[in-house]
């Protein structure tokens, strides 16, 4: 950082990525700013800057420089890599600007097992979402097992349980339904996790009422316009993906081509490219984000909205190069015993494949910040 860069950030003031503070600081208040910074997107903690927006700077730079580093590495958990700079103005003492980059072993607390991120004006505790989502960046722990404790075993039908052993060929497995559904992550303790309560649960949308398909068919290709048919599918998973087909099934021509004495169903848009990329939007979904399922069909194409950004550093290059990242584990092992994903992890390349085969057109794969959108052009020659 410059002196213009240092006078320019003073006239902007405090933001996500700046925080000024005049020397001396507490541990406590240097620990929570640096955890702050590598929780979220890293940035500069300034000292030597008063809140009047005056440069104070510091009188003894070793002893300052000393002391940040010690409380990154003893009173931030795990510790927190950080570079220090001086500044000189010749108006002030010394500014010393600790660079905190964005932290790779994300969340970190400080050493009194508080956590925080930035905001556009300063810092705050992080809240059970956003925590849950560090976790599940790092995977160290994945969000579709955490446990609903006011729930119990009761909210699970082990009647649904039984029939999908029946239907996976599985059937050896449910002479103990409480330790096979503990084994697999659906249950722990006496309490259901989210993946048991929306595979199992006897009303999901109950307790979890974002965790749904909303359906929608649009006249033309403007969402603006008003759906000229909806659903909202909701129940079990296997449920909601099926009432889904379903969905699209209605919507989508179905033209016939006549191959001997019986005709051929050639759908525009192949429906294995269609239920992987509905099935891919359920088991890769943040459950974290409190929102549905988008699924859209406009006359020129196919459009699923699917919560929340892919995790760790998965971005629409990987996407299609088949990186394969497992956010929700649990859900995923269930509806690939049942044969509705594969364990390679080739959903994207597949679906591409496919539409191309039947269309000429490649899928679109739009990475926003709280949602990725995928889109299946239509087959307008099938019109």
């Amino acid at each position: 950082m410059t002196l213009a860069d240092l006078y320019d950030r003073i006239a902007r003031w405090e933001n996500l990525h700046t925080e000024f503070k005049a020397w001396p600081v507490s541990p406590k208040r240097l620990a929570a700013a640096l955890v702050a910074f590598a929780n979220t997107d890293g940035g500069q903690l300034i000292l030597g800057v008063a809140e009047d927006r005056s440069i104070v700077g510091v009188e003894d730079v070793d002893a300052v420089t000393r002391t940040v580093d010690n409380v990154a590495y003893n009173n931030c958990e795990p510790p927190v890599t950080i570079v220090q700079e001086v500044l000189r103005p010749e108006e002030s003492n010394p500014v010393v600007v600790v660079n905190v980059p964005k932290g790779d072993m994300r969340p970190y607390a400080t050493n009194e097992g508080k956590f925080y991120v930035r905001t556009s004006s300063g810092r705050r505790p992080a809240s059970r979402e956003e925590l849950l989502r560090l976790f599940q960046a790092s995977e160290s722990m994945f969000y579709d097992e955490t446990p609903l404790l006011r729930l119990s075993l009761t909210d699970l039908d082990l009647a649904a349980l039984e029939s999908y052993l029946e239907e996976t060929g599985q059937t050896e497995l449910g002479h103990d339904p409480e330790r096979l559904l503990r084994s697999w992550k659906l249950l722990s303790g006496s309490h259901p996790t989210i993946a048991g309560l929306l595979l199992f649960g006897r009303r999901p949308q109950e307790h979890l009422p974002f965790a749904q398909i909303n359906a929608a068919r649009f006249p033309g290709t403007d969402s603006a316009l008003e759906p000229s048919d909806r659903k909202d599918c909701r129940g079990r998973l296997l449920e909601v993906l099926e009432q889904a087909e379903r969905f699209l099934d209605v919507h989508l021509r179905q033209p016939h081509r006549i191959e001997g004495f019986l005709p051929e169903p050639r759908p525009e848009v192949p429906k294995e490219a269609l239920r992987e990329a509905v099935v891919n939007a359920v088991v890769h979904r943040d459950y974290t984000v409190h929102g549905p399922i988008r699924l859209f069909v406009f006359d020129d194409r196919i459009e699923v909205h699917t919560p929340g950004k892919p995790p760790n550093t998965v971005d629409e290059e990987a996407m299609r190069a088949g990186v394969h990242v497992v956010r929700n584990p649990a859900i995923y092992t269930r509806l690939a015993d049942a044969g509705l994903v594969t364990r390679a992890g080739t959903g994207i390349r597949r679906i591409s494949r496919l539409v191309r085969q039947a269309t000429g057109t490649d899928v679109g794969i739009d990475i926003r910040p709280f949602e990725v959108l995928l889109t299946l052009p239509r087959n307008a020659s099938k019109a």
